[in-house]
């Protein structure tokens, strides 16, 4: 039933998903790209519940701090405090390591700001668990969301990274500067 209603509100709002993962798919990466508005975060929820995706995410501590921060939380948020140097990389590989179909969505750019390069933790997780990346953008230009087919990283993350940066740079955020 969430999953018709989430892809009825998509559809008012003129938005489509398109969805490249295979039926059989089980622990993934989502990866985020671009993230440049709080609203990504309402349509990766319409577009996780409308394809039955069962992904946590990582966001900014201050979220889990705030009056709202239950919702956070039960909406599959681990909340990252950016201040420290702990090393939640190691804590998302455990996941994956021990907790069946786990997947988690991760925006590399960590902020909604434009940045010259990306924080490199998703990376570094998706070789340690040996799981893949689902590259997934908003396209706010034609109102898409798109998942593609499973991306597996190889040895090289420079390699990896520039491959990714070039497969999204058609797609376009909500505020692209």
């Amino acid at each position: 039933m969430w999953s018709s209603i989430s892809l009825g509100i998509l559809k008012l709002a003129g938005w489509r998903v398109i969805d490249r993962r295979p039926a059989d798919l089980g622990s993934a990466i989502y990866l985020v790209v671009p993230h440049t508005s709080n609203w990504d975060f309402l349509v990766g929820l319409l577009a996780r519940s409308g394809r039955k995706i069962k992904a946590n995410y990582l966001a900014k501590k201050s979220l889990f701090d705030s009056p709202l921060g239950w919702l956070f939380r039960a909406l599959g948020g681990f909340p990252v405090d950016r201040s420290k140097s702990t090393n939640i990389t190691d804590q998302v590989v455990e996941y994956f390591n021990t907790v069946p179909g786990f997947s988690i969505a991760i925006t590399p750019e960590g902020t909604r700001s434009k940045v010259d390069a990306w924080k490199t933790g998703f990376w570094r997780i998706a070789h340690k668990a040996k799981v893949p990346l689902v590259l997934t953008s908003f396209d706010y230009s034609r109102k898409e969301v798109v998942l593609s087919e499973p991306y597996h990283v190889g040895d090289d993350m420079e390699t990896d990274i520039a491959a990714l940066t070039e497969y999204f740079k058609p797609f376009v955020g909500k505020n692209p500067n």
